[in-house]
């Protein structure tokens, strides 16, 4: 079992993809890779080889236990039937019983087809993973898992098939040492006892982890610094000049050696003067070293394929048959529809209530048949085509979330993309069919469509087949833009041109005539021919008009929908053929394309290339120098640079007690309390410039103190006595003179790293300190926190773009140190860190404490250099009681010593590591051992009464002292905090492209688009149908330009949300000043959009060219979008996340085009309706920009055999009146303050945020 050791972006994860031979096949490479003498093109890598990645990409919606059992199912059973077959045989022949357990277990786990094996509970249960193994894996949305099983799921996603040749990329993230231990020492019998191959990279691996390898590749730059035995490392480096130091870990030396910063310290040949060696020289020695040279003899050498069974490489892609690779995606797509099935029941629910409106709107009993009520027949087969396609539209959001799902297990071929893609899209077929049965059901009869029931079928049929082409459609799009922004920019663009192009907005023979084919091309085109050809020609249709033309083909030929009835099923057929071309479509895209990348943040070539010079010259100048006067050199760099003045304080806590309601779960369980305790009768003390650790296995309850100690909570009961400098502390005060660094790294993803100290600088220093000074003391703490290389660079979003995890952790500190606070929480600094990164984020945290600062941090599992950099300890037990609070010593020699005077407790080993021994000794286990109670113990312990006695010294306030007052709840006013949050957002959007730019983009096709089908048509109004196709540019641009803008902010404001949730716990600024610049800083793009739609249009449609009417034209649309996209913000801060609030526009989006005055008019609408008519902004856009472009034009026109004035038109018509129009301006002035002062409103009430 070999351990891969190095640096960030050393090329550790690009080493295990490219044995894996899963490196991306475009990229150039060279050099040979074999399997038992087979190169990795003879065979198949990846069923006999798997790459586990550190990114834990699982179904949310599975439990456990149903994500092994589907990967065994997909991965088979390898060999393992042959296998057993032969050692029968063999056993026979050589007379051998075998033990009938083992003989039993080889036998279960060799049966095939089953869909639970006994090799899922193997795995389960060697993993630890039994105790959650009915557990759903969950995610943002769904409570499961936590993050060290989930890193256990995915190794044991892979291990429960037969493959035994395993990379695996950092697998122990966020796992405590204990766990990480057990793992390692289960892969190390999976590797002795089945002759697995195993290459393991890890982040920081403590000492008996580190033990239980044979062998490690020690990587830096690229380039492989030494591989074999972990026996002889150490030997190695000796020889180069290095020695590791007594109570220094191995890794950790191992980390920092090969670092030009931390080389120095190691040198231990006197007579020799230290020179840096690189990593090429350390690559050159090793290779020139007796184990070099044995590595390069053996593989010059060839490999003879005799030695191996061929049996043990894999040559088909697939593990088993096809049909049952069929079966078990299916069966799991089954699975995932049962766990969503609130999710159906709720489309169903909301399309019923739409149902239920749009058919009382278009009651029968108002319903009569003749012309004018034909065009409102066919304004409701419209409508609901609409909202049917709509209905689909969550298929997209769905297909994308699973997409990097689907690309992890393609990859590993687990299954063809046809067998992931058929059970996706045959098993939603129901779906659409029970919605598109419960809208013809609950419309049909009451909305008083033709009575034959084969007609009721048949619209049915329509409805089905559309429900069926537009899924397929967002499936396919997702497949092929595979992000949420492109995809749903990219669906609402295609959306658009299917509509305006089916002939209901604008018939086909008013279309220009070189763009009639796109009449042809719009799926819509068919639904719309065969539903108003179901209808009109019924019987009851047939009445004939003026020119011997009945009602029926009067109102199908003025759109261009009239064609035989027969041609009904060629529309039916024309649509299922193009739900099997999109289909066929998303089957190609997840086969050939590529999944999404991710950028980081490099350095330019030009910035290395000065780095290296300026390394290369303190090195010709003898500035490397050795560990004691490197710290004392820093140590007085630190304390002679300008440091802002601070008052030191000291944070107290006595008998805290923290209380929550008992969750669901634990009732079902039995457990009959209301509520629960997680912290209980804490007692303690952080001081200035003391360095304290809060310390405990998972669920002692560690970031739950931390939480209440800063006044994070946000839900809960806390009791107990916290004081600040002697005095009660105050959260609103508190909150000016403390810092607390979460654990998730939370900041505005399009700000550079400066840009994110300025802001935090900006916000919480004084108002009374000059701008230079603290553009000067973010540039100090940028050196400080070594932050220099990336302080230009996007802070971008985790695990997808901009800084690494480390970089983030740094940033995340100097966030916190920019406001010169007293008193700093940090949770977790050094987790998923690797050993040096972590080591230079606390050489960062000491920096600091050494200024004089109180500093309190969570802790993981540190290795012995970090932990024993504390000063003091507090360490909690599961269930959130104390067993020790009290200083470190030296080497740790007060807390070991503690321990040890507790009887039963095992002395601790040599070398070992305090942290590593402390969490191990007083586990829950070693409790039940040992028949004690650690907590009792220590309330019992004159530890504790000194401690007690500490307490209450420093809880009385200092002589001649004053408790911390601030004259304003914030360092800013008002102005000072909207202006620099206005900067911020300004920064975020100019940089965000994806948002901004395609906005943009869609606002200028679909004006071009408009403008081209509609050219020049503005005042040729001679007959009604010309003012309907006006009234059709002006409805579509409202609708589809409005929606779009309220949707697309949704994410935007989302992610700028959890940032403010932070912000505000620090008290940089007011939630209403955040709102409000959020509202304002929106204000120039969406009047940017306006002045780009109006200019297009405008002039391509050819309006009255009129300044006065060119004015409430441009108005009309500036106040469209400013209340569609306040919209969408405010139901943002209605709801914690933005699926909720994307169900919620699913709601709102369809009022607004069924109440706008389109489909039906104001004057025909029922009674018990017409309140929500004026309700609806919509309504009064159209209102405004028909009124204003034709309210006062008295041509008069021919209208259904009569001749009136357009005016009148308008008035007799739609209930539109030009003497009205100042009406609907101030009724738009409004709109756009109510929603915004509603969305501050709640973003300032509302916190999602549980804590």
């Amino acid at each position: 079992m070999t351990l891969l050791l190095g640096p960030p972006g050393c090329g550790k994860t690009s080493l295990l993809k490219a044995l894996s031979g899963n490196l991306n096949k475009s990229l150039k490479v060279t050099g040979e890779v074999s399997y038992n003498g087979y190169k990795l093109e003879a065979f198949a890598p990846q069923k006999t080889s798997a790459y586990i990645s550190q990114d834990d990409l699982h179904i949310p919606e599975m439990t456990v236990r149903e994500t092994l059992d589907f990967s065994a199912r997909c991965q088979g059973l390898g060999n393992r039937e042959e296998i057993i077959m032969e050692v029968g045989k063999r056993e026979k022949q050589a007379g051998i019983v075998p033990d009938p357990d083992i003989d039993t277990y080889m036998k279960a786990t060799s049966v095939k087809g089953l869909r639970g094996t006994l090799q899922t509970d193997y795995i389960l249960k060697i993993l630890g993973l039994d105790i959650c193994a009915g557990t759903i894996v969950g995610d943002v949305l769904r409570r499961g898992i936590s993050g060290g099983q989930k890193k256990r799921l995915t190794t044991g996603e892979i291990i429960v098939g037969p493959i035994k040749t395993l990379f695996m990329d950092e697998i122990t993230n966020g796992l405590d040492s204990s766990t990480a231990f057990q793992i390692v020492a289960c892969l190390q019998q999976l590797v002795h006892v089945t002759d697995a191959t195993l290459l393991v990279s890890l982040l920081q691996p403590a000492p008996e982890t580190f033990d239980l390898f044979d062998d490690i590749i020690l990587m830096s730059e690229g380039k492989i610094l030494y591989h074999g035995p972990c026996d002889h490392i150490l030997e190695f480096f000796e020889s180069c000049g290095f020695r590791c130091p007594q109570r220094k870990g191995v890794v950790d030396f191992l980390q920092e050696v090969i670092s030009r910063k931390d080389q120095a310290q190691y040198w231990y040949n006197t007579e020799l003067p230290y020179s840096f060696i690189s990593v090429d020289m350390f690559s050159r020695k090793f290779r020139a070293s007796p184990l070099g040279e044995m590595i390069d003899k053996d593989l010059l050498e060839p490999y003879d394929k005799s030695q191996c069974n061929k049996n043990a490489l894999s040559f088909n892609e697939y593990s088993v048959s096809k049909w049952e690779i069929f079966k078990a995606c299916m069966s799991r797509e089954l699975l995932l529809m049962s766990r969503n099935s609130f999710f159906y029941i709720f489309k169903v629910i909301q399309l019923a209530i739409i149902a239920f409106v749009t058919m009382t709107m278009f009651l029968r009993t108002g319903m009569n048949v003749d012309i004018l009520h034909a065009n409102y027949y066919l304004g409701a087969l419209f409508y609901a085509l609409l909202i049917l396609i709509v209905d689909e539209f969550p298929e997209l959001h769905m297909t994308v979330s699973r997409l990097s799902i689907f690309y992890k297990q393609k990859m590993l071929c687990f299954y063809p993309a046809w067998a992931y893609a058929i059970p996706a899209i045959v098993l939603k077929i129901p779906i659409s069919f029970i919605q598109s049965l419960v809208w013809t059901s609950l419309t049909y009869y009451v909305m008083g469509y033709s009575p034959q029931v084969w007609r009721f079928f048949r619209q049915f049929a329509m409805y089905f087949a559309v429900q069926l082409s537009s899924a397929s459609m967002f499936r396919f799009l997702a497949s092929v833009f595979q992000t949420m922004d492109c995809s749903v920019a990219v669906g609402a663009l295609i959306l658009f041109f299917q509509l305006i192009f089916c002939g209901f907005i604008i018939p086909q023979s008013s279309m220009p005539s070189w763009l009639r084919w796109g009449f042809w091309v719009s799926p819509i085109t068919y639904a719309t021919i065969g539903l108003s050809g179901n209808e009109f020609h019924a019987p009851r249709w047939q009445k004939v008009q003026a020119m011997n033309a009945t009602i029926g083909k009067e109102t199908l030929t003025s759109h261009g929908f009239y064609f035989d009835e027969y041609f009904f099923w060629i529309s039916f057929g024309a649509l299922l053929g193009i739900a099997l071309i999109w289909n066929i479509g998303f089957i190609l895209a997840l086969s050939f394309l590529k999944p999404p990348g991710s950028s980081r943040v490099v350095i330019s070539h030009e910035r290395l290339s000065k780095m290296r010079k300026r390394d290369s010259l303190n090195d010709a100048y003898g500035e490397n120098v050795s560990n004691s006067s490197h710290s004392c050199n820093k140590e007085e760099s630190i304390k002679g640079r300008m440091v802002l003045p601070f008052d030191p304080s000291t944070l107290t806590f006595q008998n805290v007690q923290y209380y929550v309601d008992t969750p669901p779960e634990m009732r079902k369980q039995g457990y009959s309390q209301k509520t629960l305790q997680l912290l209980s009768d804490i007692t303690g003390v952080v001081r200035p410039g003391v360095l304290t650790a809060l310390m405990g296995p998972s669920g002692a309850g560690k970031t739950t103190l931390l939480d209440v100690l800063a006044g994070r909570k946000t839900i809960g009961c806390i009791e107990g006595e916290i004081r600040v400098g002697g005095y009660p502390k105050v959260q609103e005060t508190f909150a000016r003179i403390s810092g607390y660094c979460e654990q998730t790294d939370i900041h505005s993803p399009q700000i550079t790293v400066k840009e994110s100290l300025i802001f935090s600088a900006w916000l919480r220093l004084p108002a009374c300190i000059d701008s230079k000074i603290k553009t000067e003391f973010v540039k100090e703490v940028i050196e400080t926190i070594e932050l220099d290389e990336v302080k230009d660079a996007l802070v971008g979003i985790p695990g997808h773009s901009g800084l690494s995890t480390e970089q983030r952790k740094r940033l995340t500190i100097a966030v916190e140190l920019v406001a010169n606070p007293s008193i700093i929480f940090m949770d977790e600094p050094t987790s998923s860190l690797d050993a040096r990164a972590a080591a230079i984020v606390m050489r960062a945290v000491k920096n600091v404490a050494d200024t004089g600062r109180t500093i309190v941090c969570t802790i993981h599992q540190p290795s012995i250099d970090i932990f024993e950099a504390f000063d003091e300890l507090i360490f909690l037990k599961t269930g959130g009681s104390l067993i020790y609070f009290g200083p470190l010593g030296q080497h740790s020699s007060r807390v070991i010593e503690y321990f040890e005077s507790i009887p039963g407790v095992p002395k601790i080993k040599d070398n070992c590591n305090p942290a590593t021994w402390m969490l191990e000794v007083t586990s829950t286990s070693v409790e039940a051992e040992l028949g004690i109670d650690f907590a009792k113990i220590y309330k019992n312990s004159a530890l504790y009464e000194s401690n007690k006695e500490l307490v209450r010294h420093l809880n009385a306030p200092p002589p001649n002292s004053r408790d911390v007052h601030f004259p304003t709840r914030f360092s800013q006013n008002c102005w000072g905090q909207f202006k620099y949050c206005l900067w911020k957002l300004h920064l975020s959007y100019w940089r965000s492209p994806s948002y901004n730019l395609m906005r943009l983009l869609h606002t200028t096709v679909i004006s071009f688009t408009l403008g081209t089908l509609f050219w020049n048509q503005g005042t040729k109004i001679t007959n009604q149908q010309n003012l309907f196709n006006m009234f059709g540019s002006m409805y579509a641009a409202v609708i589809f330009l409005g929606t779009n803008s309220g949707s697309s902010v949704q994410p935007f404001v989302a992610t700028e949300r959890i940032v403010m949730y932070r912000e505000r716990f620090a008290g940089m600024y007011s939630s209403w000043v955040y709102a409000l610049a959020q509202v304002a800083i929106e204000v120039p793009y969406l009047f940017s959009q306006a002045i780009v739609f109006v200019i297009i249009t405008y002039s391509m449609i050819g309006y009255y060219g009129t300044a006065y009417k060119l004015f409430w034209y441009f108005y009309a649309m500036f106040s469209t979008l400013l209340y569609f996209n306040f919209l969408g913000m405010l139901l943002v801060s209605l709801t914690p996340d933005v699926a909720i609030a994307g169900a919620l526009t699913s709601v709102c989006y369809p009022m607004l085009n069924l109440f706008s005055g389109f489909l039906i008019p104001q004057l025909k609408i029922p009674r018990w309706w017409i309140w929500l008519y004026y309700a609806m902004p919509t309504s009064w856009t159209l209102n405004c920009l028909l009124t204003s472009q034709y309210g006062d034009v008295n041509d008069k026109i021919m209208v259904f055999t009569e001749t009136v004035t357009i005016a009148s038109l308008l008035e007799d018509y739609f209930g539109f009146r030009h003497d009205h129009l100042p009406i609907s301006a101030l009724v738009l002035f409004f709109y756009p303050l109510i929603f915004s002062s509603l969305f501050a409103f709640f973003i300032t009430r509302l916190n999602f945020e549980r804590r």
